[in-house]
């Protein structure tokens, strides 16, 4: 992240620094002010640095994973009763599915009674998860369908097959009325722009649907489920169903969007997944949350005068400017930031609106999904802005030793790199195709190309199951193991490290021949530490070592 640059130091007038830190090219200046300024640079660089990091921990806690964690037991492992051991882990089925939903799924939304069965009247109108949780407005369940006969069957099999309900494709989405088509639980609700598209196991679905809500009452759900399985409300063209509700903790001031996804794939069965997202929506109601505040305000201070800063330099340097690594990080740096603030922003004003939509009516279902999605990618791309901060810290110590041999090792070595990497990767994805053909039908670690590359990184690590690949061919498995091994573990990981190896060896014997003359940081904070102590009379300078108390350079000199 570029700097804001202390004053312009002078040296003998001939040279001088601007605010941007852009040196005057006709000019020269000397080692010892450079590492200077770099280091009143990296002062003010660790100040931002720190705001940034405060932020950034400010917006996460350990009461959301434990939040996660004891909403996630509820609903996904507690089984329907004592002898039927399904739960929402095992659905397997559209009957497993139904006994779900009338059985863990009501008991996990409905808390209505204490411990030892008292009705709680404090509850009135209202469901508190855990006793702790308060459910906001109603859940909400939708499903997405296909259209018959949009696939292809071959000609001998359509005397026999006179119906085809293909995998989900936006294209083959079914959107017309059906069931009883009396009410908007049998006819289609489009999305609205904004709403984001869920990426499952078998597809990406879109927002849309035929829907409905559950009702505020515990009976009143399980009478309007049980009519909707006796009426086929899921049918052969269903794909994926959805539950979706919120609730807020005010104990922890956290939200919790639950979203539970069942997916009928076209070869049968059931494929469930879940999400579960903790998070801070209702950012400013402590004092610690008014200190993050005052924060958030530096931060946008800081990045007020960077783009400034950037832009400035820019116009300096035109196209020597887009030549410099730094500069991208640093347009990286900027982007992701002025993203921040914007969504920051946005997230507050859509949080008000919403909650006070909320409170007018309690009987509808809240779209918290939307801001808890948007809240984790924000939350993911922060995370990726504090990385590339802390990597920019290399920038300001570059003077040192260590570091120059670094970058010259690397900088030496990458082409020798770039021509191995080639030879790497045609390797690596040659074997991971063969996996893919050979035992992606039967092993689920290759059961798609993707698995295929992660799994082959895990050999390299050790973490392997042998005996499934064995299994699914007992000649070919230890085959395409041992070769993989051997070539990719053995010989091309070693010539990777020997090229790194080799290059250092050479780079440290050259600083070894010819040694750096240069002032070093090391240098200038010794220097700065023995002026401190002769400041403060624990040390005696150099003109008093050589000319002791006392006397004098004229009584030496007689």
């Amino acid at each position: 992240m570029p700097l804001l640059y202390f004053p312009a130091f002078l040296f003998h007038s001939a040279f001088y620094f601007t605010w941007l830190g852009i040196v005057k090219p006709r000019l020269t200046y000397s080692r010892e002010l450079e590492i200077k300024t770099t280091l009143q640079e990296l002062l003010i660089y660790i100040i931002f640095l720190t705001d940034l990091c405060i932020l950034t921990f400010g917006m996460v806690n350990t009461d959301m994973y434990y939040l996660n964690k004891v909403m996630s037991n509820l609903f996904l492992e507690t089984s329907v009763s004592e002898t039927d051991r399904t739960s929402f882990k095992t659905i397997g089925s559209m009957v497993d599915f139904w006994k779900f939903a009338e059985g863990p799924l009501l008991d996990g939304l409905y808390w209505d009674t204490w411990y030892n069965n008292k009705t709680l009247t404090s509850h009135k109108n209202s469901s508190h998860v855990y006793y702790e949780n308060l459910l906001l407005g109603v859940a909400q369940i939708r499903q997405l369908k296909v259209r018959n006969n949009t696939c292809a069957i071959y000609p001998y099999f359509r005397t026999f097959l006179k119906e085809c309900y293909r995998e989900y494709r936006y294209v083959a989405e079914d959107k017309s009325d059906f069931g009883l088509k009396n009410g908007s639980v049998w006819t289609y609700s489009s999305a609205s722009s904004l709403a984001p598209w869920h990426w499952g196991a078998m597809g990406l679905y879109s927002g849309g649907g035929f829907m409905f809500t559950l009702p505020k009452s515990r009976s009143e759900s399980i009478r309007k489920l049980a009519f909707l399985r006796r009426n086929g409300w899921l049918t052969r063209g269903t794909r994926v169903v959805f539950i979706d509700f919120s609730v807020y903790n005010a104990n922890i001031n956290l939200f919790c969007v639950v979203r539970l996804v069942v997916e009928f794939p076209a070869t049968g069965g059931a494929l469930p997944s879940s999400q579960f997202y903790s998070v801070k929506l209702l950012r400013y109601v402590t004092y610690y949350d008014y200190f993050l505040a005052s924060c958030e305000v530096i931060f946008c201070l800081f990045i007020f005068a960077f783009i400034i800063q950037e832009i400035l330099k820019v116009k300096k340097l035109k196209t020597e400017y887009f030549k410099s690594a730094w500069n991208w990080l640093d347009m990286l740096l900027v982007s992701l930031s002025i993203f921040a603030i914007a969504f920051n922003m946005y997230r507050t004003v859509e949080v008000s609106l919403l909650m006070e939509s909320l409170l007018s009516n309690a009987y509808v279902y809240p779209d918290f999904y939307f801001l808890a999605y948007w809240q984790t990618r924000y939350n993911n791309m922060i995370a990726i802005n504090v990385f590339f901060a802390w990597i920019k810290i290399f920038k300001f110590i570059s003077f040192n030793k260590t570091m120059t041999q670094l970058s010259s090792t690397l900088s030496r070595c990458a082409k020798d790199i770039i021509g191995f990497a080639i030879m790497f990767f045609i390797i690596f994805f040659a074997y991971a195709q063969l996996g893919y053909l050979v035992f992606g039908s039967q092993v689920d670690e290759f059961s798609t190309f993707q698995n295929c590359i992660f799994t082959q990184f895990r050999i390299v690590l050790g973490d392997f199951n042998f005996a499934s690949i064995e299994q699914a061919n007992r000649i070919l498995g230890p085959i395409y193991f041992i070769t993989f091994v051997f070539f990719v573990f053995f010989v091309l990981l070693n010539m990777f490290l020997a090229i790194i190896n080799d290059t250092y060896s050479e780079v440290k014997a050259d600083f070894a021949v010819v040694p750096s003359k240069e002032f070093e940081i090391s240098d200038l904070i010794r220097q700065s530490y023995n002026k401190a102590l002769v400041k403060l009379r624990l040390k005696k300078s150099k003109m008093e070592d050589l000319y002791p108390a006392g006397g004098s350079l004229q009584s030496m000199k007689t």
